[in-house]
């Protein structure tokens, strides 16, 4: 039986800095997942795994003990090199992405000492204190200890789509306390039925809990009203961390994702097929067992692209950091490439092409004349309102104070996206009355009455409906948001507000809204539309009112789909209608996310960039969820990618950044696929005619180390402008189809090296692999200054730490037969006439691979 905890929590004041502390100490902090921090040690130790290099260990230990202690020792060393090289790379990308990603965390409204504080979710512990509001997402299971008209949707863990509300039961909330340990769960039973300690399972969480009117679970969002919890379970005890525990399942990976492990089984599958090879060749010709073994591994490690994940990681967190610089905060870093390929964007029109600085400009009666009533019943509906105000309620709030005091509010319908309306019931002197806000068309429709100037309440025939449509329509026009606003009065007895109370209601007017457009949209839509991605406008606000502000900032309108049209159509239809439109209007959120699929399913990566409540679905299904800093915790928990500003040139700056990563990435993939290969190939091969293996199982893993070490500063380079311009894909057949055109040319040089080191030197064992050795270092390494751009290399600006590595490790390599190393590395002198042969060979080699490649990209532009 699990033992209770005795300190108990202040409803008030909440838990003590120390207490919570100690609790954070017990308990972990407040993660779904376990805390996968490793020591890092461990982390060191776990980039052993590779097969290949515990294979390479291992024999190398063989070799020492057979008596070649000193091969073994260096193999073991380069080894070592090669690893410690991969894992402070990646262990420095994995820390800049976490700090990165600490900047947009959601934070929780905690009570600690008895004062509210802002604190990230994974720092609260059972026993706190935490103030709820529309939009936030609940942290952990809890008991509700206070509600106000407090609603919350827990999908998440019921699948039931509508919001529930949740409300105190007045029980004395029992001390929550749960396992110390997330991996030593308690056992046995506990016939306390409050006990926290105990997991739940999901079919428990349906039955029971669920249905639990003062409990809220981990996962749930708020959609109106306000409460404050008592935190039971945090962490993978909550009812959401059972779950996850037991139906453990990765995200999907990206597009970006699957390509590169597409590209490391092809070399895989290549490199298996030329080291059985190799090893047959071998031991047919009767060679030692031991050498020969070792030799094909050693060419396996060469082959493989070991340092694709490195490479991979390590550019994607500089574009993170790059991307910081320019205000996105990258949550998950694998986004900026889907950045990079985004070709649609999808955005609301407010805060996008407006300022988002809204104003109440007119308060209008039915017969379009300013109306202090209409202003008053907008200025209850607003202050009384209980869920997540939206700008236009501030608007209507700093407009003109209006005296609320007689009023008192009875209940509240909470607005939906369905019904798109919000009402209040409220009393003044023994009468109710129900003040109804919402989206004109709705409010209407609800009404049998209106007021005319008088004040007099005549009934809404057609002629009258007719006339308040074509003052909406003008409102809409002149570029107002406009509310329409009704009331009608109940019953003193009438004791709660419900749906079917918004009818037979009595219009009372618009409240007309502006929203000044941003001088920089226009010129960001250019931008964007430039740059090969399309900006879709999906908004809420009627068609009218969008057209306005298009038309301000010179923005064409090529197609216009509303609501009403998109509901009436098939998912068939909408496919066919979304590539034209590129203006959706008075859509919900249901609507939006089908937009967002429809253009899916014809092909495109689709942006998304929203930051309501309402937004969250379609954050989800779109390939790039975006939201903004200031949105609600749901929105930023659903989106990759958060914009410190709400502006589309700095969206369209992060779009080139993904851009730039994904071709810095490619320029690893093309070396990996052309001269690296090429040069593995040539070796496999020249074991069919040579009489010795062409080089050392050590002097290949060098090779290999000190190539690497040349492409760490590849994620820094420069790309060109021409290879920013339009979306960027990944294409298998263009990888495999480079390799066929590069890499043969890279094995004509070196089969050229063989002759000329065997005919021009008369080469003998140690000469031969000290030529090739220095001779594939320099060609595989000097190449990237020919495949890093589509342009003549010499029109193209290489960063000047690639520039520098290059050099250094071609230079190195050239250093190390004049050095005391090289009898330990089976290197002998080169004579000055091999140098001058080089430059030559060198020199006829990048021209070849500068013409195949202008052959490729040409031959690839005509299809």
């Amino acid at each position: 039986m699990m033992m209770r905890d005795s300190r108990a929590t202040d409803e008030v004041s909440g838990l003590s800095t120390a207490e919570a502390a100690s609790r954070l100490t017990r308990f972990g902090p407040n993660r779904l997942k376990p805390s996968l921090q490793r020591a890092v040690a461990l982390q060191f130790l776990l980039q052993f795994k590779n097969p290949l290099v515990l294979v390479l260990l291992v024999a190398s230990a063989i070799s020492a003990a057979t008596g070649d202690a000193s091969g073994a020792l260096i193999i073991g060393l380069i080894v070592l090199m090669s690893v410690t090289l991969d894992f402070v790379q990646s262990y420095r990308a994995g820390r800049a992405a976490d700090q990165l990603a600490l900047q947009v965390a959601v934070t929780a409204n905690v009570l600690r000492d008895g004062v509210p504080r802002e604190l990230p979710v994974a720092d609260l512990v059972p026993g706190d204190v935490v103030l709820l509001s529309a939009g936030d997402l609940v942290p952990a299971d809890a008991q509700v200890l206070q509600a106000n008209d407090f609603f919350v949707n827990q999908a998440q863990l019921t699948g039931e789509p509508y919001p529930v509300e949740k409300r105190s039961t007045g029980t004395l909330p029992q001390q929550p306390v749960q396992p110390a340990s997330a991996a030593n769960p308690p056992t046995g039973n506990n016939s306390d039925s409050h006990d926290t300690s105990q997991g739940h399972t999901h079919a428990a969480v349906e039955a029971d809990d669920a249905v639990a009117p003062d409990r809220v679970f981990m996962g749930s969002s708020v959609v109106s009203g306000s409460a404050r919890v008592l935190l039971e379970r945090t962490g993978s005890q909550t009812s959401l961390g059972q779950i996850a525990v037991s139906l453990t399942q990765t995200a999907p990976p990206t597009a970006f994702e699957v390509g590169t492990r597409r590209f490391g089984m092809l070399i895989m599958r290549l490199t298996l097929l030329l080291v059985l090879f190799t090893l047959l060749v071998n031991l047919a010709l009767h060679r030692p067992l031991l050498e020969s073994f070792l030799f094909a591994v050693a060419l396996a490690v060469g082959l493989t692209p070991e340092l694709l994940p490195m490479v991979v990681s390590v550019t994607l967190t500089r574009g993170a950091l790059r991307m910081a610089a320019l205000k996105v905060i990258v949550k998950r870093p694998s986004a900026i490439q889907d950045l990079g390929a985004m070709d649609v964007l999808c955005t609301d029109k407010t805060g996008t092409l407006t300022e988002a600085r809204i104003r109440l400009e007119r308060h209008v009666d039915a017969s379009g004349a300013d109306n202090p009533q209409v202003l008053e019943l907008a200025y209850l509906n607003s202050y009384f309102e209980s869920g997540l105000k939206s700008p236009l309620d501030d608007a209507i709030l700093t407009h003109e104070e209006v005296d609320v005091s007689g009023w008192t509010k009875i209940d509240e319908v909470p607005f939906d996206f369905e019904r798109r309306r919000v009402s209040v019931l409220v009393e003044r002197c023994s009468a109710r009355r129900l003040v109804v806000k919402g989206a004109p068309e709705d409010v209407l429709r609800l009404c049998t009455h209106y007021q005319d100037a008088g004040g007099l309440t005549v009934a809404l025939d057609e002629a009258a409906q007719a006339r308040i449509n074509t003052l909406f329509d003008h409102l809409g026009e002149d570029g107002f948001r406009v509310l329409g606003i009704a009331w009608r009065d109940v019953a003193l007895d009438h004791p709660h507000a419900v749906v079917s109370d918004e009818s037979a209601l009595i219009f009372a007017g618009f409240a007309a809204f502006l929203d000044p457009p941003k001088a920089s949209a226009g010129q960001a839509i250019a931008a964007m539309a430039a740059s090969g991605v399309a900006v879709k406008i999906v908004t809420g606000d009627n068609e009218r009112v969008t057209r306005h502000v298009c038309t301000q900032l010179g923005v064409g309108i090529d197609g216009v789909l509303t609501g009403t049209e998109v509901a009436a159509m098939n998912d068939d239809a909408l496919r066919a209608r979304v590539e034209a439109v590129n203006l959706f209007c008075r859509v919900n959120p249901a609507q939006k996310n089908r937009i967002i699929l429809a253009l899916r399913a014809r092909g495109h990566v689709v942006g998304y960039l929203g930051d309501g409540i309402n937004d969250a679905p379609s954050l989800h299904t779109a390939d790039v969820g975006i939201s903004v800093d200031g949105a609600v915790d749901v929105a930023k928990q659903a989106a990759a990618m958060i914009l410190l500003e709400r502006d589309l040139m700095v969206l369209h700056a992060g779009v080139l950044e993904g851009r730039r990563t994904f071709s810095n990435v490619m320029k690893y993939i093309m070396m990996a696929t052309s001269s690296n290969f090429g040069n593995m190939f040539s070796m496999a091969a020249a074991t069919l005619f040579l009489p010795f293996l062409p080089m050392l199982p050590l002097q290949i893993l060098l090779n290999n180390l000190l190539y690497d070490v040349s492409e760490v500063t590849l994620p820094l380079d420069n790309v060109d402008a021409e290879d920013l311009a339009q979306p960027k894909h990944w294409d298998m057949g263009f990888i495999r189809n480079f390799m066929l055109t590069i890499g043969p040319i890279s094995s004509l040089f070196d089969f050229l090296t063989f002759y000329l080191l065997i005919k021009l030197f008369e080469a003998h064992e140690a000469m031969f692999r000290t030529g090739w050795f220095v001779e594939s270092m320099a060609t595989q390494v000097l190449v990237i200054f020919v495949i890093r751009t589509r342009r003549n290399p010499l029109r193209s600006q290489p960063n000047r730490w690639l520039v520098l590595t290059s050099l250094a490790v071609v230079l190195a390599a050239m250093l190390l037969p004049f050095t005391p190393l090289a009898p330990y590395l089976g290197f002998t002198p080169l004579p000055l006439a091999f140098f001058a042969l080089l430059a030559g060979l060198l020199v006829c080699y990048l021209l070849m691979v500068e013409g195949g490649k202008q052959w490729f990209y040409k031959r690839q532009t005509r299809r």
